[in-house]
């Protein structure tokens, strides 16, 4: 079993109430992103542009429930310097997560790997990846 998915169980199995919490931030904002996506494709907006909006919307639902409720012992104060900086970390681990599944996606198909595969690989380990940035670079007080 691959090492990140052996850890992804062992901090489930201790129950850490911030990773749960995490986890169900994650899913609101998948959530978001794809409804939104949807809703998009629906109106007529060309798939690659409704992907970059419902991506967007994502990672803006993600921030509000992160900084207000994941991690809020490790956000920064509203209209501070550092609050800003933390938004711009906060776009990077999103960035980051976004490489991570492309690459995996992108290497999982290259191997012969069934893409949908490839694809809930690159979600467990972009999922696990991102939240460990965001736990200790971008909210790094709260994991004190």
């Amino acid at each position: 079993m691959p090492q990140p998915l052996i850890r992804l169980i062992d901090t489930v199995r201790r129950g850490e109430v911030r990773w749960i919490n995490y986890l169900l931030a994650s899913v609101l904002a998948l959530g978001s992103d794809a409804g939104l996506f949807l809703l998009l494709l629906d109106a007529g907006l060309a798939a690659m542009a409704a992907s970059a909006v419902g991506y967007c919307a994502g990672i803006l639902v993600h921030w509000l429930v992160s900084s207000r409720l994941v991690f809020a012992d490790g956000a920064a104060a509203r209209g501070t310097g550092e609050r800003h900086r933390q938004k711009m970390l906060f776009v990077g681990s999103a960035l980051v997560g976004l490489a991570v599944t492309t690459a995996i996606v992108g290497t999982g198909t290259a191997l012969g790997l069934d893409p949908r595969l490839a694809k809930l690989a690159a979600i467990v380990i972009s999922f696990q990846t991102t939240y460990m940035l965001r736990r200790h670079i971008v909210f790094r007080a709260a994991a004190a």
